[in-house]
């Protein structure tokens, strides 16, 4: 990973075009070869950003950043450079997951018709090059899914999902892949997303997974 904190503004040309101007900022260049641009807040979510496959380029006084399948661009002015350094984080182990998380996984694994009749089970964490999927599976007219998996579903957990999703449809094996997001409560603004990018949403019930009836008693 390499982390540029530089004063630049930052043009974003493509379908939609947006501007940042002139300040101090912090830019990341991953290994995946995505770039994105933060600011001293907001917490996780960059100012802007071009997801791979994309192309760097440096020149005197700035960076083109295109993407290899669009087109579009970020350009970046940069006034002055304050920081530059490049660091080799290697392989991430990925998340771990609570007790509860990690029980819904296996637990929809074993009735993962609970997605829908007649869908069925590639596998568990399925690998990518950037952590493991939840569930693989095919729905029931044989097409790929990608299921993510929380106790709690949130904006973040969405933009997990998105990432592994551009992943898993560069491959001509299984593409083309849909993503599900399920979660015991789904944020309403994550379900707002979700739906925005085409992302399918399931609320799961823990108990009845685990197969224990409810019963409410009035005392």
């Amino acid at each position: 990973m390499r982390l540029v904190i530089a004063r630049c503004s930052v043009d974003y040309v493509g379908r939609l075009t947006a501007h940042l101007p002139m300040a101090p900022r912090l830019i990341l260049v991953k290994a995946d070869g995505s770039v994105s641009i933060h600011s001293d807040d907001r917490a996780f979510k960059p100012l802007n950003w071009m997801n791979p496959p994309c192309r760097l380029r440096e020149e005197e006084g700035g960076w083109t950043v295109t993407h290899g399948k669009t087109g579009e661009q970020l350009i970046l002015t940069i006034e002055e450079i304050m920081h530059d350094s490049a660091h080799e984080l290697g392989v991430d182990p990925g998340l771990r997951k609570d007790g509860v998380e990690a029980h819904l996984q296996e637990l929809l694994a074993e009735h993962i018709e609970t997605l829908g009749d007649g869908w069925s089970l590639i596998r568990r964490e399925y690998p990518t090059a950037i952590g493991p999927v939840d569930i693989l599976c095919r729905d029931h007219l044989g097409g790929t899914v990608a299921v993510e998996i929380k106790r709690r579903g949130e904006i973040d957990g969405v933009e997990q999902l998105t990432r592994y999703l551009e992943l898993l449809n560069r491959d001509p094996l299984i593409a083309p892949v849909k993503g599900v997001f399920a979660a015991q409560e789904i944020r309403p603004q994550a379900r707002v997303l979700a739906t925005d990018r085409g992302i399918g949403c399931v609320t799961l019930d823990y108990d009845a997974l685990r197969g224990i009836e409810r019963t409410d008693t009035l005392f």
